[in-house]
């Protein structure tokens, strides 16, 4: 059901230099337009005429729906994408382990805060889940880049969203840091370039 705008506080600052950012903000939001825009029918492959009448349903990205659903601008109304409405909530909720995050969404977690700006009636869920799913499948993950450090991990990262993937990456690199401590490696004293180098001109000389 398509909702009308309501300013809500935002919860992530957008960082027009972060690539990830960019994506994010560049996934789809289904959008119905409350009132005819004039010369954007070419948008709509069954508008008719050069105008897009009211009514018509598309999908926008974040960055445009945001500007067209504000406080100063009601031009459309929004209603939320598919992987955050209550179907795919009950299947997170269920058990979020098994569920391919990636395929939902490769910014699945930032997307979904970025979509409270929006203030749907269902918003508090929303995060909700998003909180739980995380909580949930923060452990696993962990645990997965504990234990397959020198394996392929293709079958695990691929059913991770992006920020899941880096958390994978720095618990890969926490083990890697441990396990060069525990065998000594990382307390190991050697000397420096410029001793060295001193050493070498001084044979020389010698």
């Amino acid at each position: 059901m398509f909702a009308p705008c309501v300013k809500y506080p935002t919860r992530l600052r957008e960082n027009y230099f972060s690539i990830d950012d960019i994506l994010t903000t560049q996934e789809k939001v289904p959008c119905k337009f409350q009132s005819s825009v004039i010369g954007l029918g070419f948008l709509d492959p069954g508008a008719e005429g050069e105008d897009l009448a009211a009514g018509t349903a598309m999908e926008l990205p974040y960055w445009l729906a945001r500007a067209l659903c504000s406080r100063k601008r009601r031009i459309v109304t929004v209603e939320m994408p598919k992987p955050y409405r209550e179907g795919y909530r009950q299947i997170l909720s269920a058990d979020a382990n098994v569920v391919d995050l990636h395929k939902l969404g490769p910014y699945y977690y930032a997307f979904g805060i970025y979509l409270q700006s929006f203030g749907q009636p269902d918003a508090g869920e929303i995060a909700t889940t998003l909180q739980q799913t995380f909580s949930t499948r923060f452990r696993r993950i962990m645990d997965s880049a504990q234990n397959c450090l020198n394996e392929d991990t293709t079958p695990v990262t691929g059913k991770l969203d992006e920020l899941e993937r880096v958390l994978f990456r720095v618990g890969q690199e926490g083990l890697t840091a441990f396990q060069s401590w525990q065998s000594g490696q990382s307390a190991k004293i050697v000397p420096s370039t410029m001793v060295t180098n001193y050493r070498k001109r001084k044979r020389q000389d010698d």
